[in-house]
């Protein structure tokens, strides 16, 4: 690959690289301000804007979105005539969970075993790094052949929608031809891969109560209602015998017909333990891409060190429900929240609140850029054809853009393959797919750009 001048400039810059990420990790830039200090969200927003600033981008701001973060943007301007393409990432990320987990601190990037660890590392700060380096290659042979827009998201992992109410606000801003949204990955470390479809998604809090307050269980309980075993029925309810998702009146049986995901492998990359069953029915690939998937994703309740001896009175969890391409995700959030209601017993009392949501996504894999983005990744990666993938996770900004610009090309690429575990303890992100996802983003602007002329 480093016959290539603009891959030979990427590979020189690749130290610069891993120095800059190290600073954009080190920021605790989780979006939720009741766990970590809004500064660090601030101050790596301010980073990203300076970095802008310094590669000759116009217009460089701080937008203060509804939600009450904030988002990067600026406007790098190309030939007279040219194409303009906006380029996505964000740099909010997943709380570091179990900091005792991680094998080094989660916000300091650590070099190991040829991976960088740290949060973030690969969703979605280095998706930061990776437009960057994409157009510091071109600059430096021949320069950028398009009008560059950058957005940088501050509460993507939120899914509070902050940026998305702003783009409607604003539907000048982020107009383009086609957009690149820096915030997917490779089928697996090594295959080009663009995503074709993202799951939708839902997240619902449910509350029961059945008591004015807790209660001595060896008194009371064997009757009075427990409000904690009630959710645990009420949770039940989400799941067949298999494992497959079960909300009332949504439909679970369609087939995903493109790249497969082998069992065995997915049972490796997923880290499933020896003995323990994959749930589900049909392919993975249908499990993980086609079809609904609910998870639990937390529990109010006692924990065990320190529990007393009672009959709870409240309980709460929070629910996350994926959707795939062709079911409306407001639909879906309204048959959740019927079947858990439907489906609490004993005459408890049942709430239900919805936290966040966005639509899914299908992207149109025969317009020219995805040939463009072809072209690009058979140089990046030698040997290689480009895969079509579904991601189980959700990109609501995706949607904003398809309805704002309907005419907009939308290319989804990034470094979360499955060895970054973005999200859990241990994220980490491989340098060579850094490094070769830059030169396919910037050998895509090139391509992109002769074909339109």
């Amino acid at each position: 690959m480093s016959s290539n001048p603009v891959a030979a400039t990427v590979a020189s810059l690749m130290p610069g690289a891993k120095a800059e990420l190290t600073e954009l990790v080190a920021f605790k830039s989780v979006a939720d301000f009741g766990q970590f200090p809004r500064e660090e969200s601030e101050g790596a927003a301010r980073w990203i804007a300076d970095a802008l600033t310094a590669e000759g981008f116009q217009d460089v701001a701080l937008l203060d979105t509804p939600d009450g973060t904030q988002s990067v943007y600026g406007y790098l301007p190309g030939p007279e005539g040219a194409k303009t393409v906006l380029l996505y990432a964000h740099y909010d990320v997943q709380p570091p969970l179990d900091e005792a987990g991680w094998a080094t601190p989660p916000f300091e990037l650590t070099e190991r075993d040829g991976r960088w660890y740290g949060r973030g590392a690969a969703d979605c700060k280095g998706g930061v790094i990776m437009h960057l380096l994409a157009l510091r290659a071109l600059k430096a042979n021949g320069g950028v052949p398009v009008h560059v827009k950058v957005i940088v998201e501050g509460s993507e992992e939120q899914g509070t929608g902050g940026l998305e109410r702003y783009a409607e606000d604003h539907p000048e801003l982020l107009e383009a031809d086609t957009v690149v949204i820096g915030d997917a990955g490779n089928f697996r470390a090594g295959l080009p891969t663009v995503t074709s479809t993202l799951r939708g998604m839902t997240l619902v809090r449910v509350r029961i109560d059945t008591l004015e307050g807790n209660l001595h269980s060896g008194q009371f309980g064997g009757a009075a209602p427990d409000a904690l075993a009630a959710l645990v029925r009420v949770l039940d309810s989400l799941r067949a015998e298999d494992g497959s998702t079960t909300v009332d009146g949504l439909t679970g049986d369609s087939a995903w017909d493109g790249l497969q995901y082998d069992d065995e492998q997915f049972r490796k990359d997923a880290k499933v333990l020896d003995g323990v069953e994959l749930i589900g029915s049909g392919t993975v690939a249908d499990r993980i891409w086609a079809r609904p998937a609910v998870t639990v994703l937390g529990i109010d309740c006692p924990p065990v060190v320190g529990a007393t001896p009672s009959v709870q009175a409240s309980a709460r969890a929070l629910i996350s429900l994926r959707v795939p391409p062709g079911v409306d995700a407001a639909e879906a959030t309204k048959l959740l929240r019927a079947h858990l209601e439907a489906h609490t017993p004993w005459g408890a009392r049942v709430s239900t609140e919805q936290i966040g949501q966005g639509q899914a996504f299908r992207a149109d894999t025969t317009s020219p850029a995805y040939q463009a983005m072809a072209d690009a990744m058979a140089v990046a990666y030698p040997g290689q054809e480009m895969q079509y993938a579904g991601q189980g996770g959700s990109i609501p900004l995706c949607n904003t853009l398809a309805a704002l610009y309907p005419k907009a090309e939308i290319l989804l690429i990034g470094l979360s393959e499955p060895e970054a575990q973005i999200h859990a303890v241990n994220e980490s992100v491989s340098p060579d797919e850094l490094e070769r996802l830059s030169v396919a983003e910037a050998l895509f602007l090139r391509n992109y750009a002769s074909d339109a002329s």
